[in-house]
This record gives structure tokens, C-alpha cells and sequence, in this order.
């Protein structure tokens, strides 16, 4: 009699554990164990953007593999056969990726969902950056390093979610809006400390990237080239940096990341200035990727580089 009882048992507890495994998923979650959201995302900031809005529910790739200047990139073929998987493509602009077009006509995915991130920006144009031109035509593609434009792009992205994911609507809602407080806290954290630097002028000795960050923080900013980090300033232009850095007493000049910083280094050479990095969060190192570096993290160093540099009480 014990032995028909444990086995009654066991065929109780297995009816028990089938019972509640076809009970109805909640409405929240339902899917989501099955198929995850695929996203590609071009550069770092729209990466991290991304991942902070979907978490879990997604798997956020980057197109520019890590550590690789972006302005020089190319998309490969095995990319666009990467994007003919995928449900979602984040982009910059056409500024910023102007391989955009051509690398979509070659992707056979009509359920791609495209997102324009800096949709609803105004863009920098040329004019504001003393005429100059290059292959990013007029507009400065660099609009992240505005913290009220990275907010507009973080909505844009949360709209190609919800899009592509209703169900979950509500989970990439709260999460966007947390992501949000944090740029607020961030620009504000800016505000306040860059307001009360001695120096309100900054030289970077690369290509004309900082244009937003200086805009909002009432700055004034010079750099040793325009949009290409491929231009060669000529000796009329070094010797005017030199100039500027003299006349208004700046100890540093800024350089940014993934570039060699041959021209900041013959700037400081000649004027006894000291390097200091300034990063443009366009892409990070392999190293940083590894040690899951986020752009929180790089804007929080660049303002302690600047405290220096702009000689902040």
C-alpha cells in the first residue's frame, strides 16, 4: 500500500507541475522568453541608448566593431547580411553614417525597422563652424554630446522598441524614462560645474567634434580642423591655435580618442600646454567594451578633464 501511495504521489505532483506550466504567461512578458528583439546599432552612444531601454528584452549589437575610428568605417558585406537578420537598425544621421542609403539597398529584410535617432534636431550647419566644409557637407553630426539632444534620441529609440514590441510597451517606457533622469542629472551636473570655471574657451587639437557640448555650456571652442578627423590643418591654422591658447592662458588642449594626437602634441610642444582627453564617445576601445564602459561613464571623465582644463574653482 505505501509503494500505489508514492507513486500516487508522483502522478499528483507531475499533474501539478504541467498544470502550471501551460498557465498563461503574464501580459508584460509573454513572447519574450521565446524571441528576443535583434537591434544594430552604428555607434557607441545609440548602443548604450538602446541597451538601457530594453535590457533583456533585446540583443543590442554594435555595427563598428570596437576601437575602430568611425569616420573611416566601411560597412562590409557580412554587415549587411547581419542587418538582413535583424529586426532593428539605429542610426545617427546622414551626417554622421553617409553609407546609410547604400548599405540599406543591399539589405533584403522588408521587416527592418530603420531609426533615425537624431530625428528632431537641429543640426550645427557649417556656417557656424567658420564656413568650413568636408564630407560631412553642412551639418555637424555630433548631436549626442548635447545631453538634451541624447534625451530626444533615446525617445526616438524607445519608439522603434515599442514599435517592433507593444506587449512590452510599459517595461521600455520605465526604463527609457530612468535612462532619461540620468542625462537630466548629468546636464545639470554640467551646468552647474562648468559655470564656474575661470576659462570659458577650449581647444581641441582635433577634428571639430565638441561644437553641442560647447553650445550648451556657453563655451567657446576652437579645434585644429573641421568634420573630417582626416584633414590636415595647415601651418596657418597651428600657429593660430598657438596663438589662442597663449592669449587666453590655457594650460591644456584636448585631444580625443581612437585618433593619434599628432597635432595637439606639436600644439603642446610649442606652447608648453599639457594633454588632456576629451572623448567623443563616437566609439570606445576594445579594452572598455570588455570592461563594459558606458557613455555615463565618458561624459562624467570628460567633465573632470574639462574642470581641468577650463581651470574650474
Amino acid at each position: 500500500m505505501k509503494a500505489i501511495h508514492r507513486i500516487l504521489l508522483v502522478l499528483l505532483l507531475i499533474a501539478g507541475l504541467v498544470a502550471v506550466s501551460c498557465q498563461q504567461k503574464p501580459e508584460g512578458t509573454r513572447g519574450t522568453e521565446e524571441k528576443r528583439l535583434n537591434a544594430v546599432a552604428s555607434l557607441f552612444p545609440l548602443y548604450d541608448f538602446a541597451r538601457n531601454i530594453a535590457r533583456d528584452r533585446a540583443e543590442i549589437t554594435l555595427l563598428l566593431p570596437p576601437g575602430v575610428e568611425p569616420h573611416s568605417f566601411e560597412p562590409k558585406p557580412g554587415d549587411i547580411v547581419r542587418l538582413s537578420k535583424t529586426d532593428m537598425l539605429i542610426y545617427t544621421n546622414e551626417y554622421m553614417e553617409p553609407w546609410i542609403d547604400d548599405i540599406l539597398k543591399g539589405v533584403a529584410n522588408k521587416d527592418l525597422l530603420v531609426i533615425d535617432s537624431s530625428k528632431g534636431i537641429s543640426l550645427i550647419e557649417e556656417t557656424e563652424e567658420k564656413g568650413r566644409s568636408d564630407e560631412h557637407e553642412r551639418g555637424d553630426p555630433h548631436v549626442w554630446l548635447d545631453f538634451s539632444n541624447a534625451i530626444i534620441m533615446v525617445d526616438n529609440i524607445l519608439e522603434g522598441f515599442v514599435k517592433k514590441d507593444p506587449v512590452n510597451t510599459e517595461f521600455y517606457r520605465n526604463n527609457a524614462a530612468a535612462y532619461k533622469a540620468q542625462l537630466k542629472a548629468l546636464d545639470e551636473k554640467f551646468e552647474k560645474t562648468l559655470s564656474g570655471c575661470k576659462k570659458k574657451i577650449f581647444i581641441n587639437g582635433g577634428h571639430f567634434t565638441f561644437g553641442y557640448l560647447a553650445r550648451r555650456y556657453h563655451l567657446k571652442y576652437f579645434s585644429a580642423y573641421g568634420f573630417s578627423p582626416n584633414a590636415e590643418p595647415s601651418p596657418r591654422e597651428l600657429a593660430a591655435l598657438s596663438a589662442q591658447l597663449k592669449r587666453h592662458g590655457l594650460k591644456h588642449i584636448f585631444y580625443e580618442e581612437l585618433i593619434t594626437p599628432r597635432v595637439a602634441r606639436t600644439i603642446a610642444g610649442e606652447t608648453g600646454a599639457s594633454l588632456l582627453m576629451l572623448h567623443g564617445a563616437h566609439n570606445i576601445s576594445r579594452e572598455e567594451f570588455e570592461r563594459g564602459t558606458t557613455f555615463l561613464d565618458l561624459m562624467e571623465k570628460n567633465l573632470e578633464n574639462l574642470k581641468v582644463g577650463l581651470q574650474c574653482r
